[in-house]
């Protein structure tokens, strides 16, 4: 998962969106202790900045060292590297001990993890009966029916460039496992909707396309994503020769859930 995402950290950095304070303020809502957050793929740490101003202490963790190299560094955040798969027991040592940990994330990452494991060390970690898991991702994004028809065209042609995950995003998580209760004042684990907006001109729309996995994978190929003649089709598109800024809008869904009783003794 590392190498899809390394070579290309500065342009995910300062292209990919941020994440709206609605869906931190619900998730803080179901989250009865607000002391310590264990946020796995962090990448360059957008979502641990943001859990940071809400929870006491965060610790930030991704395989890929470039993208940790890239995250903003707060007095309350820990950042760790961790390569490959960990141990419980090295888990318990690296992020953080049994039964300490109030909420897990994973901001456009769960979709990579290897679930039997990660659930495994979640269970371990949250605090019982009421630990809180929390798994986001966005959808590809809307601009206006102009744009969007070109977007629609190039991302349906860079199917077969993506990993098989992405379905497993585009399917919403609705097939993937997601074996938690629900939070309280919830009748499911979701997902819930919501939204974030990003102000792009041309420049920064095309380098977000360019911090897409899929364009990495098609690059190594010899496949170049945004050839010169789609660039123009968006240029058109775009107008003002590409520099309108224009509101970008990313659907978000989220999975929430908490361990639970029953899930506790499943797991013993």
């Amino acid at each position: 998962m590392a190498d899809l995402f390394n070579k290309q950290a500065e342009k995910y950095a300062e292209a990919r969106p941020t994440y709206p304070a609605e869906l931190f303020d619900f998730i803080a809502s179901k989250t009865p202790r607000h002391d310590l957050v264990w946020d796995v793929g962090t990448g360059n740490g957008q979502a641990a900045v943001q859990l940071a101003e809400i929870y006491k202490n965060v610790v930030a963790t991704d395989v890929s060292r470039q993208q940790l190299n890239l995250a903003r560094k707060l007095p309350n955040i820990r950042y760790v590297h961790t390569p490959g798969s960990r141990s419980l027991y090295e888990l318990h040592i690296d992020v953080a001990p049994p039964d300490s940990v109030d909420l897990v994330t994973a901001a456009q990452a769960l979709h990579w993890f290897g679930l039997p494991l990660f659930y495994e060390q979640v269970r371990s970690v949250l605090r019982k009966p009421d630990g809180i898991i929390a798994a986001w991702s966005y959808l590809e994004p809307t601009v206006d029916p102009a744009v969007d028809a070109v977007f629609s065209s190039l991302y349906n042609w860079s199917k077969p460039y993506w990993a098989p995950q992405r379905k497993i995003v585009d399917d919403r998580y609705q097939d993937l496992e997601f074996p938690f209760e629900p939070v309280q004042g919830e009748p499911s684990t979701g997902p819930f909707d919501f939204f974030t907006e990003k102000k792009m001109n041309l420049s920064l729309f095309l380098k977000y396309i360019r911090s897409w996995s899929a364009y990495q994978t098609a690059k190594e190929k010899g496949v170049e994503m945004l050839p010169d003649e789609t660039v123009a089709d968006f240029r058109k598109v775009w107008g003002s020769d590409g520099e309108e800024v224009k509101t970008v809008r990313f659907p978000i869904f989220l999975m929430i859930g908490k361990v639970g009783v029953n899930l506790v003794d499943a797991g013993n």
